[in-house]
């Protein structure tokens, strides 16, 4: 029997009775597997571990999901959200380029290479998606205010789409964020927080809130709506899988902030599997992390299970989580499938957006400086397969971080507007 939402758990007395959550069933326990019905509660009243949702998939065809839109609406049918969802007011994100980097695939001596490149979301980051699912499942509760802790990248997401859909937003943040994406955020007309400390701290006072007459009706998309929001990072699953024809790749490198995003596409890849729409292959995931902020990484090394705190300390802003609410089991996936945990530093992060920029044209922020970061060393290192077909994810947009490439993008020579000067500027 489904237990029921209670006070502990949600901010709102509320029914879903009368909502469609498509084929969702309920929440379960990832640790006891504890069943609940579907609400805005985001942990287990038994053991504490955390929730996610649970689904009875019918029957679904490549070409039904191929008809769809160009956008992450085309998997309706395998995520929480009612049928009609596309045509709601929301920012339609997903469907973005997987580019094929034949350059970087050269010059780091692999056979066969594609960059995942979600910068061409709305608001240049894959928050886009996680927020679209946390939106729906906001309206389905009568939540009237879109909320959330983050490190920048999810701010502008909630403030647009809480724009898009007639929402009040109030999103909350560490004060020493970089100035785009304070800039970003703030520009929607929501109310922008900046807290003074790091991004953890923010997550516990949002925590609180929760539980106060303060937050009363407040939808936080990475907390009392987390089991609904972490399904958006499944979609990177499904895109990846039918833009190389319906296969799964051999190997994926994905950065590790509080390690969601990692889990669901394993957990996309699964479903894929599941239901026959791809081939069941073996697959390796590598998760990627800054070396300032490494605390998967360092258990991953250490062969431990328990993911130890730190405090961050990197430019990589967007990866800044002392304490990842997913790290234990990004260990397991890495564990399972082969694959590992790796960090890198702030120097190796600005080389790799910056050769990701002169290969393929692609102008990551440091998030995907870290996962090319990653993806150099681990080869290098004879870790990750040359010969086996590999993607890297490039999570947001190099606009957002410039002052980590600044004192590396300045021109070649300031010159008068003559032949003359430009010829004695590059003579040698």
């Amino acid at each position: 029997m489904a237990h029921t939402s209670t006070a502990a758990n949600t901010a709102a007395d509320t029914s879903v009775n009368t909502v469609e959550f498509g084929p969702a069933t309920g929440l379960s326990c990832r640790e006891c597997g504890a069943l609940y019905d579907l609400g805005p509660i985001f942990a287990c009243t038994e053991c504490f571990g955390p929730l996610e949702v649970a689904y009875d998939f019918g029957e679904i065809r490549r070409e039904d999901i191929a008809s769809g839109p160009a956008n992450i609406w085309r998997y309706r049918s395998l995520l929480p959200v009612p049928a009609g969802v596309a045509a709601k007011p929301n920012l339609q994100p997903g469907w973005t380029k997987l580019v094929k980097a034949d350059r970087l695939a050269a010059e780091l001596g692999l056979r066969s290479l594609h960059v995942k490149d979600d910068s061409g979301n709305p608001t240049h980051s894959f928050k886009d998606r996680v927020v679209a699912i946390a939106l729906e499942a906001a309206r389905n509760f009568g939540f009237h205010t879109l909320s959330c802790s983050s490190t920048g990248n999810l701010a502008g997401a909630v403030g647009a789409a809480a724009a898009r859909a007639g929402l009040d937003s109030c999103v909350f943040i560490p004060a020493d964020l970089e100035p785009a994406k304070v800039t970003m955020a703030a520009v929607y007309g929501g109310r922008l927080v900046a807290i003074d400390g790091n991004y953890d701290e923010v997550n516990r006072f949002c925590s609180e809130l929760i539980g106060d007459e303060l937050g009363e009706k407040w939808g936080f998309v990475n907390v009392n709506l987390r089991p609904f929001y972490a399904e958006g990072s499944k979609t990177l699953a499904y895109e990846i899988a039918e833009q190389l024809g319906w296969r799964l790749p051999d190997q994926i490198v994905i950065p590790v902030a509080s390690g969601s995003q990692l889990t669901k596409i394993d957990k996309g890849f699964r479903e894929l599997i599941k239901l026959g729409l791809v081939e069941e292959r073996p697959y390796r995931i590598f998760g990627a992390q800054a070396e300032g902020c490494s605390p998967v990484s360092q258990a991953f090394k250490a062969g431990q299970d328990v993911v130890q705190p730190v405090r961050p300390n990197t430019i990589a802003k967007s990866l800044a989580i002392g304490n990842p609410a997913d790290g234990p089991y990004v260990l397991d996936i890495a564990r399972r499938t082969g694959g590992a945990v790796e960090d890198v530093n702030d120097q190796e992060v600005v080389e790799a957006i910056r050769l990701l920029a002169r290969t393929e044209g692609v102008f990551a922020e440091t998030a995907g400086g870290v996962t090319v970061g990653v993806l150099r060393k681990l080869v290098r290192e004879g870790r990750l397969d040359p010969d086996a077909e590999t993607v890297v994810l490039n999570t947001g947009d190099g606009l957002k971080t410039l002052d980590a490439v600044a004192e590396h993008a300045r021109p070649a020579a300031v010159i008068r507007p003559s032949l003359d000067a430009f010829r004695a500027a590059f003579a040698n």
